[in-house]
């Protein structure tokens, strides 16, 4: 076979063309004499090139004709050409698994299992396969039996003899023997423990549902009764000696390897209970303690070795209790619990090959599955099939999924199956990531049946396949739902009434009866807009159920959907701008106020399609379109309904970044630095409010005065608006100063100072259907005794004479906000030396601001209020965090130019960095101070009105708690964390305000 030097062989042009990657070492292979009778023969080329991996049959069929004995070897090569079945299928094997391979290398005889082609080896069941593993006696010689067995397995599975659920069923099967196997060894090495105990071995998972994979963890649960005479402690420790044995020769690695893993997890109270219960042991846990995901897997408990009847006694018994978890009180947030995918605990660099856990994949047709089944299953017998395409196709049957959905996601299930069966074959390790190799994908492409660009057609295929499941796992659930209200064509099933309102409940809908009448309100008909709202709805009513309170979602889409339905734009809108329907089902079940605000101007809903609709507008463009706005008017109350409907929107814009930005959506995570989010709400909030207040000032101006008032006028901000940290319901805190113009007495001036904070006031409180801004300017000086406004010169004579502590205290936050800004400046210049006093604080002082505080924490706590919980006045509340923020201020404020901010976090962090208080200190103040302002925006979101604690109200709490980042049903996490993060603030407090030298 040499070939003319410079050019290519004839050998090497043929295993080109027949798919070898390297037909150099496979020609070098060929030259082997061992080869000779076959190296030529077009029957052995068409059948390696027909494998998934040429190379790697070749290599293999190599290894294992040399440790055949010298006499054999002619008998395997004339049988390979010979005979079509056993050269598929050991061509097959050794082209998709290298760990095949590697088995007949070590057992060369072992191919001669593949010879036979019967009917029963064609299908084979548990007892085919208690045949084949008949003669093992120890951990070796089981491995050896398993790995014949699943060798005639595999063949059928590679030469498409056999479809993925056979495959699957087969290797529960296999699995099945092989437990039995196991069992049986572990008997006959401790006949004394045998005898003392009845022991069943009931399968759980993929086992238990007959759709395993080729290497996978198999889940089991043991139970076990004392025979007649033997005390029930001693029995259980006989069949806890032998469930232990049977799994370490199942799961051990020995010279021969390992089978799978053996995995007893999902008994109760699972690696913390104990490994073998009796059967009354298991019902007392499982009415009592069991959570609804220990019901979902039972869904495919299934005995398989052991005693029958006591296996068969044990499936009966807790197969009514699984049909009974949707009754369970806690069944609604543990499914919504459950509903969440698991890809957090999925390192970021592999969710895009992960093909079980990831997004469409394979645990979220399977978990659709099960809990459809758990739904529908307790009154309807047909659906309790542990096999997950059993099962779906028994759902689409009773019109509990639709029948295209279902075929949709049997073929996409069935492809990521094959996917991970071939990946897993190939070395015999339990994997779910799709590999990256070049080489890796291109054998796994063409054990699928890709030829042409194997690498290119298998990653189009995976994607379409997964965007499938990506898209219909969760609208399965609701699209039946549409059907259950809707005119359905003849021969089509749906949901019942009363099955459509058993699926709303378990999802979380408290008056399913309600929202059907919503659905049939907002689907019926035949016009186009019913259309769409049928293809928006399936996916809208999975995001209000992933919500606490699925029931104000779904209210609110249809009020805004009857006042917009008939606009060009809005449904297109939610149909074609991917995240708009996405925001708007965020936003209208996270709480009242956003909704409430929508509702006065559903138009705004067009900011939720924009990619930039979300961002804050600046200051600066806010006063410019209210300035304009005001210009425009003809009167100062039409200006300022103008300026208010600004200010609404606004709000919306703000309210809607918050809640989107806390529960994040499909393509964009929550936000992760909490800080940040706080910080942009309060910024938001408080340039809008300036902006309002500015054009207030404006309109108030032009009604009586024109265009110049009398007196120069300046609107200064004070306390949380001043230091930009406004909440949604915060008052405006303020200081009115004024200097007379030139030739204006300070009389007319000061009238007419006034005259404008009255109007001011006025305007902005006036009713209508937007949110009010209530201006406080109890700050000032003398309080609310005190004039209302003041000249800079009253101000100054003050402050030079009668001002205390507090004020200067208070002084802290204050910034110029509307107005004149050159007055502004001044007055914040007068104010500097008194809040940033020269050399700090005296001790008098620190006194006096401490005494105060004490006085406060005393006296204005509510009474009754908890005040672990109460966000501003409690223990490590914002009071706590801030006073403790401005004493240094205050004291270190003349010598270090970062603490001269009116801004909380922006003070903390420049203490921190002058060293005044240790970085660990100030973390916990930061982290205390970020979550209680959340609490109270959550708060304001949720019930649309302000308040400092936590809401009594069960759903107001669980919405506040999705808003702060916690699952359904850990309303209690919440509560003990907030309790930890500001008891440790709380402590600095105690140490830095009370108790050190500032």
């Amino acid at each position: 076979m040499t070939a003319v030097p410079g050019r290519r062989s004839s050998t090497f042009t043929r295993l080109l063309r027949h798919g070898f990657t390297d037909p150099s070492a496979a020609e070098r292979l060929l030259e082997l004499d061992d080869l000779a009778s076959v190296r030529s023969d077009p029957v052995l080329f068409e059948a390696l090139g027909a494998t998934a991996d040429p190379d790697l049959a070749l290599r293999g069929l190599v290894r294992l004709v040399e440790a055949e004995e010298e006499g054999e070897r002619q008998v395997l090569l004339d049988t390979l050409i010979t005979a079509k079945p056993l050269r598929d299928r050991l061509l097959g094997v050794l082209g998709a698994s290298e760990a095949l391979g590697d088995h007949l290398a070590r057992h060369p005889r072992d191919w001669q299992a593949l010879v036979t082609y019967e009917a029963s080896d064609l299908h084979p069941g548990v007892a085919e396969f208690e045949r084949g593993l008949a003669d093992a006696v120890d951990a070796d010689s089981l491995r050896v039996a398993y790995r014949r067995c699943l060798l005639t397995l595999a063949a059928r599975d590679v030469c498409g003899t056999t479809g993925i659920a056979q495959t699957a069923a087969e290797l529960a099967d296999l699995a099945t023997a092989t437990l039995r196997a196991a069992l049986a060894i572990a008997r006959t090495a401790a006949p004394e423990d045998a005898a003392q105990c009845r022991l069943a071995v009931i399968a759980m998972g993929k086992c238990g549902g007959q759709e395993l994979n080729y290497v996978s963890d198999v889940d089991v649960i043991f139970v076990a009764e004392a025979r007649d005479g033997v005390e029930e402690h001693k029995a259980l420790q006989a069949a806890t000696r032998v469930a232990a044995h049977m799994m370490r020769l199942c799961s051990e690695t020995t010279a021969e390897g390992t089978i799978w893993e053996v995995d007893a997890n999902l008994r109760p109270e699972g690696r913390n209970g104990p490994l073998v219960r009796t059967l009354s042991s298991h019902l007392a846990y499982y009415q009592r303690w069991a959570k609804t995901w220990e019901f979902q897997a039972l869904l495919k408990a299934r005995a398989v070795a052991g005693d029958p009847e006591l296996g068969a006694d044990y499936v009966d018994a807790v197969s009514p209790l699984v049909w009974q978890a949707a009754d369970r009180e806690n069944f609604v947030p543990d499914v919504q619990q459950m509903r969440r995918r698991v890809v957090d605990n999925i390192p970021a660099d592999r969710i895009d090959r992960e093909l079980k856990l990831g997004p469409g994949g394979l645990r979220d047709v399977e978990f659709a599955v099960q809990l459809l089944q758990l739904v529908h299953g307790r009154s309807d017998a047909s659906l309790r099939s542990g096999t997950t395409l059993e099962a779906l196709r028994a759902l689409a049957d009773g019109g509990y999924v639709g029948r295209a959905d279902a075929a949709q996601l049997d073929e996409a299930y069935r492809f990521l199956r094959s996917m991970e069966h071939r990946i897993q074959l190939y070395r015999l390790r339990r994997t779910h990531l799709v590999p990256e190799g070049e080489a890796d994908l291109r054998r796994l492409g063409r054990s699928l049946g890709m030829r042409t660009d194997p690498v290119a057609e298998l990653n189009k295929a995976w994607r379409r396949h997964a965007s499938v499941v990506r898209r219909l796992h969760e609208k399965i659930f609701y699209r039946p739902l549409l059907d259950a209200v809707a005119q359905l064509a003849p021969g089509e099933s749906r949901l019942s009434a009363k099955a459509a309102a058993i699926r709303l409940e378990a999802l979380g809908y408290a008056d399913p009866a309600a929202a059907l009448r919503h659905l049939e309100a907002l689907s019926s008909g035949v016009s186009r807009k019913a259309a769409i709202q049928r293809t928006l709805l399936p996916v809208l009513l999975g995001w209000f159920a992933d919500s606490a309170d699925p029931d104000a979602g779904l209210l609110g889409f249809r009020k805004v959907s009857d006042a917009l339905g008939k606009t060009p734009w809005y449904l297109r809108l939610l149909r074609d701008e991917g995240a708009a329907a996405e925001n708007l089902a965020r936003v209208l079940s996270a709480g009242r106020l956003a909704p409430d605000l929508l509702m006065r101007a559903p138009e705004a809903v067009a900011i939720l399609g924009d990619p930039e609709g979300l961002t804050p507008r600046t200051r600066e463009h806010l006063e410019q379109e209210v300035l304009a706005a005001v210009g425009r008017a003809d009167g100062a109350e039409s200006a300022v309904a103008v300026v208010r409907g600004v200010r609404r929107r606004e709000l919306f814009r703000t309210t809607a970044a918050d809640i989107i930005g806390s529960y994040g959506t499909e393509d964009s995570p929550a936000e992760q630095d909490l800080g940040a989010l706080v910080d942009r709400v309060g910024s938001a909030v408080t340039d809008l409010n300036a902006a309002t207040i500015a054009g207030a000032l404006r309109a108030a101006v032009r009604e009586r005065w024109g265009d110049t008032l009398p007196t120069r006028f300046a609107v200064i901000g004070m306390g949380r608006f001043g230091g930009h940290e406004l909440s949604y319901g915060s008052d405006a805190d303020v200081l009115f100063v004024h200097r007379p113009r030139e030739g204006v007495s300070d009389e007319e001036a000061g009238k007419a100072a006034n005259a404008v904070v009255g109007e001011m006031r006025r305007l902005l409180q006036l009713p209508t259907a937007d949110p009010p801004l209530l201006i406080d300017a109890d700050l000032r000086p003398e309080g609310r005794t005190g004039p209302m406004v003041r000249t800079l010169k009253s101000y100054e004579a003050y402050y030079r004479r009668w001002s205390l502590v507090w004020e200067s205290q208070a002084l802290l936050r204050a910034e110029h906000m509307a107005g004149d800004a050159e007055l502004g400046a001044e007055f914040i210049e007068l104010v500097n030396p008194l809040r940033y006093p020269a050399e700090g604080l005296g001790e008098d002082a620190v006194r006096e601001i401490r005494r105060l505080k004490a006085r406060m924490e005393s006296e204005r706590m509510p009474r009754g209020a908890d005040p672990t919980l109460h966000a501003k006045l409690g223990r490590g509340g914002l009071s706590d965090v801030e006073w403790t923020v401005q004493l240094l201020q205050m004291q270190h404020g003349w010598a270090e130019p970062g603490l001269r901010t009116t801004r909380t976090r922006e003070a903390l962090a420049a203490a921190c960095a002058a060293g005044l208080i240790p970085a660990e200190d100030a973390e916990m103040l930061d982290e205390a101070w970020v979550l209680a302002t959340r609490v109270r925006n959550a708060v304001m979101l949720v019930r649309g009105r302000p308040g400092d604690t936590f809401p009594s109200d069960p759903r107001e709490l669980a919405a506040v708690g999705r808003y702060l980042g916690y699952e359904p049903g850990h309303v209690g996490d919440m509560l003990d964390d907030y309790r930890r993060i500001t008891r440790r603030a709380r402590a600095v407090v105690e140490e830095r305000f009370y108790g050190a030298v500032v």
